[in-house]
């Protein structure tokens, strides 16, 4: 019986040509570009073909096999970037109902959902590898303890931005990547600047949700003068202090909402 290592090796002999082809005279189509160490060819995972280095573990090099040459790769699944070291998980790249996202490991049937983040605005899904994947997984990052409150900033990138976030209170950055270097006195200025401007952008969505069950109507969660709150047509449900807005799933946003609509309208004094 043919073993898969021996099917890999003649693919590799017949697709060469094809998956690797010369671009520059004198330099080897297959060598990798993360290691420049190791060599580049098929192999099969949980979600299908892709290309590897051969100096796995040591270099997680990978990228999504194309049909043939520089044809455009297929959009029909995952695309698997490598597996995380610290947990052995898959980091996948995947396309949902709101555009892209990576996700770090496969949903249990009981137990937590697997991390998911999203792609900033502007990113190339063909640019994103796995240190970026990470990267990006690993937020929100923790900036440090804001001098005059002692509580912590952190840094994230929601659905409209990068931002910092310091006691419920948000402030914009410039580029998505700051996020991973910004200082604690850049963020603490960040913070007083928007204190000073009155806020984050006024009712643009700090998180989309999904839909209502009931009537399909969007459900975000949005900032508000005083802190945080779920919206849902008419109705508006405040979060509890202690919840992260960018941590609120829809269900818990659908349990909120249908409470606050139970209750009925406020009466007039």
């Amino acid at each position: 019986d043919l073993r898969v290592s021996q099917v890999l090796d003649k693919l590799n002999e017949v697709l060469g040509p094809h998956v690797f082809p010369e671009t520059e005279p004198g330099v080897d189509p297959r060598r990798c570009p993360a290691c420049e160490a190791g060599k580049l060819s098929l192999k099969v995972g949980r979600f299908g073909a892709f290309i590897g280095c051969s100096e796995y573990p040591e270099c997680n090099y990978t990228r999504q096999m194309s049909t043939l040459g520089d044809a455009p790769e297929a959009d029909t699944g995952p695309r698997l970037l490598g597996e995380d070291p610290e947990t052995g998980l898959p980091v996948t790249l995947r396309k949902g109902r709101f555009g892209l996202f990576l996700q770090l490991g496969e949903p249990e049937e009981k137990g937590d959902k697997p991390k998911r983040a999203g792609i900033p605005k502007g990113v190339e899904p063909e640019s994103v590898d796995l240190p970026l994947a990470l990267q990006l997984l690993s937020l929100p990052r923790e900036v440090g303890d804001h001098p005059e409150t002692g509580k912590p900033i952190t840094a994230a990138i929601g659905p409209y931005g990068p931002y910092v976030r310091h006691d419920g209170k948000y402030a914009n950055l410039g580029e998505w990547n700051e996020v991973f270097n910004i200082g604690l006195n850049r963020a603490v200025a960040v913070l007083a600047e928007a204190k000073s401007k009155g806020g984050r952008r006024g009712q643009a969505a700090l998180k989309e949700l999904g839909e209502h069950p009931d009537d399909a109507a969007p459900i975000r969660v949005m900032d508000g003068r005083f802190g945080p709150y779920v919206k849902w047509n008419k109705i508006n449900a405040t979060l509890p202090k202690d919840k992260d807005p960018q941590e609120v799933t829809l269900e818990e946003a659908i349990a909120l909402v249908n409470a606050k609509a139970a209750k009925g309208p406020r009466k007039k004094a």
